[in-house]
């Protein structure tokens, strides 16, 4: 029996903000933003907005796509680095809208590897007796905790959610090899200082800006630029491929010099690479499985084809998977 990802499903925000906004806002300009990101929009999230709202519509895509009844679900994960609050966790409150009643439910922090570590763990849940059927959901509104002053970091991100249903499946498509990693060194290259129990809520923390994004971009660089080809060449030889194999690259979506250093390294061309950050910026844990959804809809992934998927995020975490594309 292999574990396959029976459907996918996306939700993204109707309002679409252009580099030409940002420039009203900070001091940055849209020549500047797309040579440095590839970044020429991105979607954000409305004021009423929550992250379980998207969750909702995209995993309601995945379940009617797959087939079957919220009801039949054995598990959610919510892969979210921005949940609705700081408890109960989101994939709790996504249950009981979808009135999942059977499954168990709790969120996954992974920065923007959420995805792939949730994809992951679901897998080693599908192996075991007793799950049938699992959802994953990767949900982000990093604009609740972007810093529309800091040019540095306020042109990349985006909101969005993607969601997938897993279960097992006798053909030969399933997930072929899973990669994890991290690097605790590295934590307060990519951090929000403020709301936890380091350094609580108050006057303080607000006055110096510390509940947004801080990030260090020369070191998250460094370490995605390697992390994104090592990766890679672990999950190669775990599923006793090469690169030539490959049909279809799905790299995180968070900078374009980024993708192009590891497209080159890897010498895979960009006409199998699903790129998006275009449109949508980077949108965290959301960025693989919203390109997934979109590809998949689209056609862009077919049958039978072999699909990297390779992630670097917050912590810093890194990893991957390997899957053959098909369902039962």
């Amino acid at each position: 029996m292999n574990i396959q990802i029976k459907a996918l499903g996306h939700a993204l925000p109707p309002r679409v903000m252009s580099n030409s906004d940002l420039e009203k806002m900070v001091d940055t300009n849209n020549e500047w933003i797309i040579e440095r990101t590839g970044i020429k929009e991105r979607r954000i999230a409305a004021k009423e907005t929550r992250t379980s709202d998207l969750c909702y519509d995209a995993a309601a895509m995945a379940l009617q796509k797959a087939g079957i009844e919220a009801g039949q679900l054995d598990l959610i994960i919510v892969a979210t680095v921005t949940p609705d609050m700081p408890f109960p966790a989101t994939a709790c409150i996504l249950q009981e809208r979808l009135e999942a009643r059977n499954a168990a439910a709790f969120d996954l922090g992974a920065g923007c590897t959420g995805f792939l570590y949730a994809l992951t763990v679901a897998e080693k849940f599908l192996s075991t007796a007793g799950y049938n059927y699992i959802l994953v959901v990767a949900s982000d509104l990093l604009s609740r905790i972007t810093d529309y002053s800091d040019r540095n970091t306020c042109v990349l991100f985006g909101d969005g959610a993607g969601a997938a249903v897993l279960a097992r499946g006798e053909s030969p498509a399933g997930i072929i090899a899973t990669y994890l990693a991290a690097d605790g060194r590295g934590a307060e290259s990519l951090y929000m200082p403020a709301g936890g129990s380091a350094l609580p809520a108050s006057e303080q923390t607000i006055r110096d800006r510390l509940h947004y994004i801080k990030m260090n971009g020369n070191e998250v660089f460094r370490f995605a630029s390697q992390a994104m080809a090592e990766v890679s060449e672990k999950l190669l030889a775990r599923a006793g491929l090469d690169y030539g194999d490959i049909d279809v690259f799905v790299p995180h979506q968070a900078n374009i010099r980024i993708i192009k250093t590891a497209m080159k390294r890897m010498h895979i061309p960009e006409a199998k690479t699903l790129i998006n950050i275009d449109k949508f910026g980077n949108m965290s844990a959301a960025s693989i499985p919203v390109a997934l959804s979109m590809a998949d809809l689209e056609g862009r992934i077919r049958p039978g084809d072999l699909v990297l998927m390779v992630a670097f995020g917050a912590g810093l975490t890194c990893g991957g998977a390997i899957v053959r594309w098909g369902r039962d």
